[in-house]
């Protein structure tokens, strides 16, 4: 059974998703912190930096936003980017000029030390699809596999889109209906049309303006997970209690989702719920074999250790390592949803003789990845025998 808790604390509320009793995600929105993620501003340029390729962008907040040449131009490719561009051909003063308006995105909020990191490259979600009016792909989400189901998404974004604009397909929209997505496109289409104009009106005043909202940690969870099994919601706060209800019935006014109240201060007494929420803030996370990984971040990346611990086998050895490093792998792949650990992620696994036996892991992290909701990447095994992945952020941690 999927079910969402929703405690609402002094300050803040926690919000746990839980498969039959078991912590999957959870996540912490305080009620102080302005996220700035997702929103849309109309900026005036400030600074540019040729030598960097970057540029600080006014978007009205205390502190300038950043932008690198890569976020400017028009993607070249649906699957890498700008990824493997040679950035050195372009000049970003082509593109930009000082004192000039901009319309940009929030890809990361700003921290003590830095301002908010933005890009021109716009994305506007919807419910099944997400709109990206500067690109000119459709995207089919990867975790929908069926290739018949495929051809069929595709051929109705083809049919319902008229404007020369780029789609990603939601793995939510899986088995819908084309008037439901044909609906949910052109909403989304909408809102864009909405924010052109008033980018418009903007511009003529020449200031640093907000011309688009983005949705709460709350809201973005209840638009993933409506569509993908969650069954009961449980809050403990009156008013949190409306704005779900609210939320699902905007979403989908025939959700069979249900809403309770619960009049207690330890909701998430649910489950041991808080007992699991703790244990997910170790460093050293036990596997039932015996052997243990530890969880380590780091300004540049986060690096997981396996050790074999307790674990000495009855095999011979690179059978012992692989039952080790395939369980870490199980072990790891949950650990990257309950900590939303994003950017590079590198695996230090116990020494594998045979390339077989390394397949055999890598295979198993990838097919535990795909309960991931995050987009991932895993990469080959390095000459060093670490394993490189990266993954996005559900939320920005910062």
């Amino acid at each position: 059974m999927q079910e969402i808790l929703i405690e609402k604390q002094e300050d803040k509320k926690v919000i746990a998703l839980l498969s039959n009793g078991k912590l999957e995600e959870v996540y912490e929105e305080k009620d102080t912190t302005r996220r700035l993620e997702g929103n849309i501003y109309l900026g005036i340029v400030k600074d540019i930096l040729p030598g960097m390729q970057a540029a600080f962008v006014d978007i009205g907040k205390e502190k300038n936003t950043f932008i690198h040449i890569k976020d400017i131009l028009p993607k070249v490719s649906k699957i890498t980017g700008n990824k493997n561009e040679d950035l050195e051909k372009y000049n970003i003063k082509k593109y930009i000029q000082r004192d000039k308006p901009i319309l940009v995105q929030v890809k990361k909020d700003s921290t003590s030390l830095k301002g908010a990191k933005i890009s021109t490259d716009i994305h506007i979600p919807g419910r099944f699809v997400v709109v990206m009016p500067k690109d000119k792909f459709i995207t089919i989400s990867k975790k929908i596999e069926d290739e018949k189901e495929r051809e069929r998404l595709l051929k109705i974004v083809k049919e319902t889109v008229e404007d020369n604009v780029g789609i990603i397909v939601r793995t939510a929209a899986q088995g819908k209906s084309k008037e439901e997505l044909s609906l949910d496109i052109k909403n989304t289409i909408q809102k864009w049309n909405q924010i052109q104009e008033k980018s418009k009106k903007a511009i003529k005043s020449r200031k640093p303006q907000e011309l688009y909202k983005s949705s709460s940690i709350l809201e973005k969870i209840l638009l993933d997970t409506i569509d993908n099994g969650i069954e009961k919601i449980w809050v403990n706060d009156k008013n949190i209690y409306e704005e779900v209800k609210k939320c699902i019935e905007q979403i989908d006014r025939d959700s069979n989702v249900k809403v309770e109240l619960k009049n207690t201060d330890n909701l998430l007494d649910m489950y041991d719920t808080d007992d699991q929420i703790e244990k997910a803030k170790a460093r050293k996370v036990w596997l039932k074999c015996g052997g243990f990984i530890t969880i380590d971040k780091t300004e540049a990346l986060t690096a997981i250790d396996v050790n074999s611990g307790k674990f000495t086998g009855k095999q011979n050895l690179e059978e012992t390592v692989l039952k080790v490093n395939k369980e870490a792998s199980k072990e790891i792949a949950k650990q990257l949803r309950l900590r939303d650990i994003g950017g590079i992620i590198i695996i230090d696994y116990i020494d594998m003789q045979e390339g077989k036996s390394r397949q055999e892991v890598l295979e198993t992290l990838k097919e535990e990845l795909k309960n991931d909701r995050s987009k991932t990447q895993v990469i080959e095994f390095t000459k060093l025998n670490l394993l490189e992945l990266t993954r996005k952020h559900m939320f920005s941690n910062e």
